[in-house]
């Protein structure tokens, strides 16, 4: 055991400031817990992953935050368009009840500003510019860690939501591994006066596979661009690089492959440089441990396709709040919060991570993926057409009712009538009006426990 005498204490440490860690740090604040938040940056600073999907809205509420994020003036997200594979298609979210029927296309370095600034506002000791740098164990156990400031910090609990860095899973524990099937590179630049698609739901993503290998996202945003980049694997990066003559030209070259994106850029200016980043697919062999909880970017990452990034942050950053509240509660054993966490972030993790390779078989075609995705869904489907299935898992509303049983529907609504038209898709909830208690689902339990929002958030036994 180290034998320097601590200089701050708390009962929660969270590393990063990110959706992960300032939705850990501010909903573990209002049940009254003594959080401290490390954050290597001074926000707002830049960052990727834009596009959220429409799970955060019930998140937001449960942090108290959504008037802060929709003060911000994001573009109102309705839906997706796919032109994937020779088809093409929309989904859209007006069928996920009336206070769920959006997300946002977010300037992420604004977003997550209103995130901390909140969980600054929820009691939570915020440090900016100020880096975590060891975890210091006794017996197995995390027990403190040293900062570049303070210098050591006791704590009960870390929650380590580090990001990409990894503090523990990637620098110190070494447990991360990278998905071969997903070593792939994105390229980015940001667009002015691009054309309005007149083919897609309000504020929609774009998202268009090219005829070999790769795909484009555009997403638009409330600064008035529009963030267009290219996905595809390393060695056709590599190749393409090689054969046109840079990074530049190989973006340049994919754009005149993708008509339909092309058409909307024509008469536009890139006003950016191109940003780059490669091999950010992975997954850690375990979530958590004695004494920790890594949450978000630092314990997984899949890919942009599907824009989970922020949800499974905030997700996480959610089941690790509940987990430390029930085990510092006494509500559950500390082994029994850390299996519910393990076994609820992997699942939401793996399900998403084997839709993604699906769809990068561009040749399936839509109702392929509607199919594999109903596979996926653990709730009964038969009054759902197989559409809703792949709207739920795709939004992350799949997630929320595994780890909370019935309460999501008062969220959404009942699922009770499908919406007319093959390609209206959505839940058909009835909204506020149909909204019900929270009872617990013992089938949709995890390692025995499911999530508990009231009259605290913390885990309740499926049994109790």
């Amino acid at each position: 055991m180290h034998s320097e005498r601590p200089v701050m204490e708390t009962e929660v440490l969270v590393a990063g400031g990110g959706p992960a860690g300032a939705t850990a740090a501010a909903l573990l604040a209002r049940q009254g817990f003594d959080v401290i938040l490390l954050e290597k940056d001074r926000f707002p600073r830049y960052h990727i992953g834009e596009s959220l999907l429409p799970s955060l809205l019930p998140l937001l509420d449960l942090l108290g935050a959504r008037e802060a994020v929709e003060r911000c003036g994001f573009v109102r997200k309705t839906g997706a368009y796919y032109d994937w594979g020779g088809q093409e298609w929309a989904l859209r979210f007006d069928g996920l009840g009336p206070d769920a029927r959006y997300s946002f296309q977010v300037v992420r370095a604004d977003f997550d500003k209103a995130l901390l600034d909140h969980a600054r506002d929820q009691g939570v000791r915020v440090y900016e510019e100020t880096a975590l740098r060891t975890v210091r164990f006794d017996g197995g156990r995390a027990r403190s860690a040293a900062d570049g400031r303070h210098g050591t910090i006791s704590f009960r609990y870390l929650v380590d939501a580090s990001g990409r860095a990894g503090l523990l899973t990637a620098r110190q524990l070494r447990t991360r591994r990278f998905h071969d099937a997903f070593r792939n590179i994105a390229a980015w630049a940001y667009w002015r006066d691009a054309k309005p698609a007149r083919d897609a739901p309000e504020g929609a993503i774009r998202l268009y596979s090219l005829p070999d290998h790769g795909w484009f996202w555009a997403i638009p945003l409330h600064d008035g661009t529009l963030s267009v980049g290219l996905v595809t694997d390393k060695r056709s990066f590599a190749e393409g690089r090689r054969a046109l003559g840079g990074t530049e030209a190989l973006y340049a070259d994919r754009l005149e492959r993708t008509p339909a994106l092309a058409r909307l850029l024509a008469g536009a200016k890139q006003v950016t440089g191109l940003r780059v980043e490669s091999d950010y697919s992975y997954v850690a062999d375990r979530f958590c441990g004695p004494g920790w909880f890594s949450a978000g970017d630092a314990a997984c990452f899949l890919d942009p396709l599907l824009s989970t990034g922020v949800h499974l942050a905030m997700h996480s950053g959610m089941l690790a709040a509940a987990s430390i509240a029930a085990a510092l509660h006494q509500d559950v054993t500390e082994a029994e919060a850390a299996d519910f966490y393990q076994g609820a972030y992997r699942h939401a993790y793996e399900r998403l991570l084997i839709l993604v390779g699906a769809f990068y078989d561009i040749h399936q075609g839509r109702d392929a993926h509607f199919r594999r995705a109903q596979q996926l869904s653990h709730r009964d489907q038969k009054p759902l057409r197989i559409h809703e299935s792949f709207l739920n898992i795709v939004t992350g509303v799949e997630d929320l009712h595994d780890t909370q049983g019935d309460a999501v529907s008062r969220l959404f609504g009942a699922l009770r009538e499908p919406l007319p038209g093959r390609d209206r898709v959505g839940l058909g909830g009835h909204g506020a009006s149909a909204m019900t208690p929270w009872p617990t689902s013992p089938g949709q339990a995890v390692a025995g426990l499911s999530l508990m929002l009231e009259p605290r958030l913390g885990l309740r036994r499926a049994d109790g």
